[in-house]
């Protein structure tokens, strides 16, 4: 399910993921990933294209580790 804020808002996807539970992205290129643990990160300057590819993968925990897992700035948030 897909939740789209409208231009320039946030934007969130709920996933079915063993890892993640919701994938959110905002005009800034901040990517929120909210974790199955509960844990939440932001990841910062991450394309669009990016996203995209991440929402659209079958794997998102493989997607994760291959493609933005250690190539973005990221903050846990608290």
């Amino acid at each position: 399910m897909r939740v789209d804020l409208g231009r320039g808002c946030e934007a969130v996807t709920l996933v079915e993921s063993s890892l993640l539970s919701s994938i959110g992205y905002s005009s800034d290129q901040t990517l929120e990933l909210k974790f199955r643990s509960g844990v939440s990160y932001r990841y910062f300057a991450v394309p669009k294209t990016v996203v995209e590819g991440f929402i659209a993968a079958e794997s998102k925990g493989a997607y994760f580790n291959r493609h933005v897992r250690d190539r973005f700035p990221y903050q846990r948030q608290y």
